[in-house]
């Protein structure tokens, strides 16, 4: 079991020391227990996350800088400097930085569920193929692509 620990994770510093690559995005963990986990990203221009599923997880991001493009349940939206997405568990969403400007935002899920443990194994990980593969295992399931 993990608590939540009392304490203040600063602007330059990550949780744990912990900084993943993950698809061309930075993620620098800023919390983690059992109940959720937060960590800072940058989307680099045309980075994204393919439509995915999490089963078990509510997600969450929260827009710094720049304009994220989405899919959610179907739908088409973008979300700029200041607005939350709100992605319930069981819903499909993905997330693109379709913009020529880098995307800083900060996201959360709860409960933590396997994420942790998914983004070790896929940090710089160049294999689209395995990241679905190794996703699949900690209850993350990517979508097929739209035709």
């Amino acid at each position: 079991m993990v608590d939540m620990l009392p304490g203040v994770t600063k602007n330059d510093e990550a949780f744990d020391g912990v900084v993943w690559n993950i698809l061309g995005q930075t993620y620098t963990l800023k919390q983690e227990s059992d109940s959720s986990m937060a960590w800072h990203a940058v989307f680099p221009p045309g980075t994204f996350v393919p439509p995915h599923v999490h089963p078990t997880q509510d997600e969450f991001v929260y827009i710094f800088d720049g304009r994220l493009d989405l899919v959610l349940n179907g739908e088409k939206a973008t979300a700029t400097a200041g607005d939350v997405i709100r992605m319930p568990m069981g819903i499909p969403h993905g997330l693109f930085n379709n913009s020529a400007g880098t995307v800083k935002c900060f996201f959360w899920v709860s409960p933590t569920a396997k994420l942790r443990g998914l983004f070790e194994r896929i940090h710089n990980l160049g294999d689209p193929a395995e990241v679905v593969r190794i996703a699949a295992e900690h209850e993350v399931h990517f979508l097929p692509p739209q035709g």
